[in-house]
């Protein structure tokens, strides 16, 4: 076990850091812990803004509080100090004074405090003569010293991929990004309690899966040395829900993450969370039901108003009422009414090839029939469509896990939600004949074999609980990450905690974090005003 004494040398440190793991030298060879186990906290800032929301200028209330957390607002004057403190539920005032401390212990608040620096008071619950809910201190400590400066209080932690790399500094000076981190935990129990009200059971399956399938995507590979195999990471929890469904299991769901091999852009993450449902004897009419209550009790849950903003792919910003009523289209008649010509199931390649080079629609020479036809929807269909959009009825080639329409052949009944134009969930009439899903599955893996990296295999496993019989069903996938993204109009990278990035270029101590870039000088002001009183 290393010494907690033994620092490392300072020489090489930039400035700041170099004092600050000078005072943590200095106060450890004074006899002071400066990571002690705990404080008798008693509240939290927000429960107590909460128990005193209204009270009058320069009150004392006689109530006397334990409170902790980061200093990150500081002003240390003559026989008054002040500091913001920062937890994990809000900002609160406190104040340092000569009467209250003594000399010695208001000369090391001074001496020894550095912003960004844990620290826990005790004291009586005030206001300021300016109305300012505070706390008088008469005892602190010292709860974590913090060795890094915060990034100026001015300036913020701005450098798009510093706050990426370094959530935690954007957690503690951006709000933005604490709203953020909150938000996206109200949309998850959203998400739950509109489930369990109708129901669902929540579940988990496989992350590490010996044959990935559930979803065209180009999978992670791994290997597991106890049984001496390659392993995939899940892709999507599909095949396992269904099994549960031809188990008993009527109405299931997961909210997971899943992992896809792919791209990383502002709307895509490898690893993503999404939500996953299936309910027996639905299809995919009810489900649309579903994902609309869905999407409009987060909105209400999280923000407190189905009315948003957003972007479409061209840069076009837009408002709409999520609880106005949704559009929908057919893939077929969506796209002959964007080009002026019938087209079907039965048209030839060679036709959709010529209509999609009068649209700009580009395409690849290999490309059949469903192909293009999906291309043809990114290009026609799904960008225009603003306003919440079901496009229905896709083709059934392009649909191996979908039941083909119950009255309309050539289609499957599968729908794919737009908005802004941006897909937000998928949902189908599942396809649970065996014998389909085998011939359609194996057709994927004839593509997989003959180079397709996003084609599925043949899961034998899969096709087995098939073939124990699995009622008419109906499923459907969101996507959490989009839908975050859809109600902040925020990109992936703001919206997920710990986005994949590509790895960091090594750095020498001088410039060892972003956030002591620019950082605010220790022990000078570092307050406008707006909170601490000038008294």
């Amino acid at each position: 076990m290393s010494d907690q004494n033994s620092v490392p040398a300072t020489d090489d440190l930039p400035e700041q850091m170099r004092v600050r793991r000078e005072k943590l030298d200095r106060l450890r060879a004074a006899g002071v812990d400066p990571y002690p186990v705990g404080f008798p906290r008693t509240t939290t800032i927000a429960d107590l803004r909460a128990k005193h929301p209204d009270l009058e200028p320069d009150v004392a209330t006689g109530e006397r509080v334990g409170v902790t957390g980061r200093v990150v607002l500081a002003r240390t004057g003559g026989k008054l100090c002040f500091a913001t403190l920062r937890d994990g539920s809000g900002d609160l005032q406190v104040m340092f004074s000569l009467d209250k401390l003594g000399d010695e212990r208001l000369a090391a608040w001074k001496a020894d405090i550095d912003l960004g620096d844990q620290v826990g008071v005790e004291g009586e619950v005030i206001t300021s003569r300016r109305g300012e809910l505070s706390v008088m201190v008469d005892r602190w400590e010292l709860t974590a010293k913090c060795l890094r400066p915060l990034p100026d209080k001015h300036k913020g932690l701005t450098d798009p991929e510093a706050r990426v790399r370094q959530r935690y500094v954007d957690l503690i000076v951006n709000p933005e990004a604490r709203d953020m981190m909150y938000l996206r935990s109200k949309v998850v129990r959203s998400i739950r309690r509109t489930y369990e009200e109708r129901g669902y059971i929540e579940v988990e399956t496989p992350m590490l899966q010996p044959v990935h399938g559930g979803a065209n995507a180009r999978p992670f590979k791994t290997h597991i040395n106890a049984y001496g195999i390659d392993l995939f990471m899940r892709i999507a929890p599909e095949l396992y829900l269904k099994r549960l469904v031809v188990g008993g299991a009527e109405k299931v769901f997961e909210i997971n993450r899943n992992f896809r091999n792919e791209g990383a852009d502002s709307t895509h993450n490898p690893e993503f969370t999404s939500l996953e449902s299936y309910e027996a004897y639905g299809d995919y009419d009810t489900q649309a039901e579903l994902i609309r209550a869905t999407i409009v009790n987060a909105a209400r849950d999280a923000l407190g108003t189905t009315v948003i903003r957003g972007l479409d792919p061209h840069g076009v910003e837009h408002e709409i009422d999520l609880a106005e009523p949704w559009e929908e289209i057919t893939v077929y008649g969506g796209i002959s009414e964007r080009l002026g010509v019938q087209v079907t199931p039965e048209t030839s390649v060679e036709e959709l090839r010529k209509l999609a080079d009068e649209a700009g629609v580009p395409y690849e020479a290999k490309w059949g029939h469903g192909q293009i036809v999906l291309e043809m929807v990114e290009r026609l269909l799904e960008e225009n469509a603003i306003r919440p959009t079901f496009i229905r009825d896709y083709p059934t080639e392009v649909s191996p896990l979908t039941r083909e329409h119950r009255t309309d052949p050539g289609v499957a009944e599968k729908w794919d939600l737009m908005i802004f134009g941006t897909e937000i969930g998928t949902a189908y009439s599942e396809l649970v004949d065996p014998v389909e899903q085998r011939a359609r599955l194996t057709a994927q893996s004839l593509l997989a074999a003959g180079g397709d990296v996003e084609a599925m295999q043949v899961d034998e496993d899969f096709l087995r609980a098939l073939e124990y019989a699995m009622p008419p069903t109906g499923g459907l996938g969101l996507g959490v990450d989009r839908l975050i993204m859809l109600l902040t109009g925020k990109n992936i990278r703001e919206t997920v905690l710990f986005p994949i990035v590509k790895p960091e270029q090594k750095r020498t101590a001088a410039d060892s974090t972003a956030a002591g870039e620019g950082a605010a000088k220790d022990g000078g002001s570092t307050d406008d005003g707006s909170t601490d009183e000038k008294e």
